[in-house]
């Protein structure tokens, strides 16, 4: 399954209800597993974002709908690329002509 890794920001009304927060990671992973995957991981960070979360799903189209309806709340801003794990890196390496 695809890795996906979103690069998360707090908005002003996000940040306001902060102590919501941990419920609003428990809604999320249900909505990760609806959409067919999962998070594998989560961290708080510093710096210019607040969130960083690495996940499978099963393709583009389901982390672009999970990622607007998350966002929709408006309690956070995403940034969301697709990863390659290390063998998927080799045989797209090895696939170049």
């Amino acid at each position: 399954m695809p890795t996906y890794i979103s690069l998360i920001q707090y908005t002003d009304q996000g940040i306001q209800k902060i102590k919501e927060s941990p419920a609003r990671l428990d809604h999320a992973k249900k909505g990760y597993e609806a959409a067919g995957g999962k998070i594998k991981d989560f961290f708080l960070v510093m710096g210019e974002h607040d969130i960083v979360i690495v996940a499978e799903l099963p393709n583009d189209e389901a982390v672009t709908k999970l990622s607007l309806t998350l966002g929709s709340a408006g309690k956070i801003r995403t940034r969301t690329m697709r990863a390659f794990t290390e063998g998927e890196y080799r045989k797209l390496i090895q696939s170049l002509p």
